[in-house]
């Protein structure tokens, strides 16, 4: 939590820059500037995060025994949806890590085995821009249960590194764009080549400078 946090002060101006970018560039963000701030201030996360009843919302129409049958079926298979009945958030949850699926879901997300009548449960996922965790079990005959959502710093870590990098992108493309079409002139220079510790800048580096100006991401 700590270094999370202090990544997103050290990078706190610039972030708000990034993101503005984006999305003037039409590059949507998966996630907002700062998440640990709101999942803590904002009151739907705030009652998420508290230990909740939930209840499986799956297979209504079917008989209770083919109900958690299928439930079972569907945790082992990577996927079920839960509902939190103090807020009537309804979730579609997938037991896969934020790479992507396995050919195998593991215990770190549905494990059996902790106790019989239950499945314990672990979710990674994006809601309203903030990367989360959902904690729980799910009583696997009454299909209802507890969970939680907690702050997930790992994934918003990630999260954070891929809008920079877009914006990255972005701009080197933006740049070579600009120097194809205005000429060679137009050339990004870094601030330290236009000028010499030796002298004063030389006329075509003054002319650089007044044409363009780069700022590296």
């Amino acid at each position: 939590k700590q270094w999370y946090q202090r990544r997103v002060r050290g990078a706190a101006a610039h972030q708000a820059d990034s993101m503005f970018h984006l999305l003037q560039y039409g590059l949507m963000p998966r996630v907002v500037q700062d998440q640990s701030h709101k999942f803590e201030t904002d009151e739907l996360f705030r009652k998420l995060s508290e230990d909740s009843e939930i209840r499986v919302t799956t297979y209504r129409d079917k008989s209770p025994e083919e109900r958690s049958q299928r439930f079972i079926n569907d945790c082992k298979e990577g996927h079920t949806c839960v509902a939190f009945l103090n807020t009537g958030v309804n979730l579609m949850l997938q037991f896969w890590p934020p790479s992507g699926p396995t050919e195998k879901v593991t215990k770190e997300y549905v494990d059996f085995d902790k106790d019989p009548t239950k499945v314990v449960l672990k979710s990674r996922f994006i809601m309203n821009g903030v990367c989360v965790q959902l904690r729980g079990w799910v009583d696997i005959k009454r299909l209802d249960g507890v969970a939680r959502l907690e702050f997930d710093y790992d994934l918003a870590d990630q999260e954070d590194k891929t809008v920079r990098a877009r914006l990255r992108d972005y701009e080197e493309r933006q740049i070579k764009t600009e120097f194809v079409s205005g000429g060679p002139h137009l050339m990004p220079v870094q601030s330290n080549q236009l000028s010499s510790s030796t002298g004063p800048e030389s006329s075509t580096s003054r002319t650089l400078h007044q044409n363009h100006r780069y700022h590296p991401y």
